[in-house]
């Protein structure tokens, strides 16, 4: 077979990496996007003094889950404005980074509905007018920084866009794991089991190669070992960085395969359950893999090389995330057997779903 693995995005990694942001603007203005509690941190101030003269704007009211109803305003006031720089900085977790994805691409009047009835509709767009974005973790585990996919939110529907353009891949990762230090133990802990999500999804899934195999496998092995060690000792930089560097090769694996069911399952949890995205996405992973042993011979040895021997795989797995304090049941999130068993249904027949290894068998039966 003929395998094809493309990310385009200049990864620099390493404690202190945030220092090199000027030498990577290269002169280049910017409008900076960050989370609310980076002033309170410091952290905004320290950005602010890094960017200096290049510094064209600050957007620091960045809310969890972006949501149509609060980036309209904050879309349209940005491409109004003609001194917005010509990038974006995008500091925080995915939720800083998916809201800079949404105001990188213009479109043609600068208004926002018209981005969104596109993503409705499920149709192709082609936007106007692009910035460049450099993405700048502060958690180590979505991925976002090395993939080209921002999940826009519209809860008065109920309902998730996808957004994901030739466009939307950040130009640069800038991973530090020193902005890492400061996370709570819940974000830390959620943002690692994000990532052990996007590492798993991307072997049991139609679309892995070679080489997403190779960065999935060495992303579950390092957080299986540094996760539980990391939620002891928090303040471990060593530890900070092994689980930065985990995120970013589970983000390498999942940005040629996408995500495939647990994430399906994820979105429904979110939306109607308010559960947090490193939660609604992790918890289903024994149920999943329990689906995904025996489907694909190819599929089951690179699920051994991760996990080791299969046959009581399942309850590692799930005794490795209770362990951590996350229960795996739907019934543990108040979800009865049958609304569970419908809500997979569902997750199998969406987008991601469709990427995981049972449902193409299932169709094809």
């Amino acid at each position: 077979m003929v395998h094809e693995f493309h990310n385009p995005v200049r990864s620099v990694y390493g404690a202190g990496a945030l220092s090199s942001l000027p030498k990577l603007l290269d002169g280049r203005r910017a409008t900076l996007v960050v989370f609310p509690e980076a002033r309170q941190l410091g952290l905004l101030d320290r950005l602010q003094a890094l960017l200096g003269e290049s510094l064209a704007g600050t957007i620091d009211d960045v809310r969890p889950n972006p949501d149509v109803a609060e980036l309209k305003a904050l879309y349209e006031t940005f491409w109004r404005d003609p001194a917005a720089g010509e990038v974006l900085v995008a500091v925080g977790g995915g939720s800083a980074i998916d809201t800079a994805k949404a105001l990188m691409v213009g479109t043609q009047g600068g208004g926002f509905d018209e981005l969104v009835r596109a993503l409705a509709a499920g149709k192709g767009f082609v936007p106007a007018r692009c910035k460049t974005l450099i993405a700048v973790p502060t958690t180590a585990g979505t991925g976002s920084e090395v993939t080209p996919w921002a999940t826009v939110w519209d809860r008065a529907a109920q309902k998730k866009y996808s957004l994901h353009l030739p466009q939307t891949w950040p130009a640069i990762a800038l991973i530090d794991p020193d902005l890492m230090l400061s996370l709570p133990a819940s974000v830390t802990l959620q943002s690692g089991l994000d990532a052990l999500s996007h590492a798993l999804e991307s072997i049991w899934n139609v679309n892995a190669n070679p080489l997403s195999d190779t960065f999935a496998v060495a992303a579950v092995h390092d957080i299986l070992d540094a996760l539980p060690k990391l939620m002891a000792r928090l303040d471990d930089k060593g530890l900070r960085g092994r689980m930065a560097l985990a995120a970013l090769k589970a983000g390498m694996a999942f940005s040629n395969t996408r995500t495939a069911l647990a994430h399906s399952i994820s979105y429904e949890m979110t939306l109607r359950y308010g559960l947090p995205h490193g939660i609604a996405c992790s918890f289903p992973l024994p149920m999943v893999l329990e689906r995904a042993i025996g489907r694909d011979a190819g599929r089951d040895a690179v699920l051994a090389q991760a996990l080791g021997p299969l046959d009581h795989a399942v309850q590692r797995l799930s005794g490795f995330i209770e362990r951590l304090g996350v229960k795996t049941r739907f019934a543990d999130y108040g979800v009865d057997h049958e609304q569970a068993e419908q809500m997979v249904a569902y997750a199998l027949a969406g987008a991601r779903g469709k990427n995981f290894i049972g449902t193409a068998l299932q169709e094809a039966a």
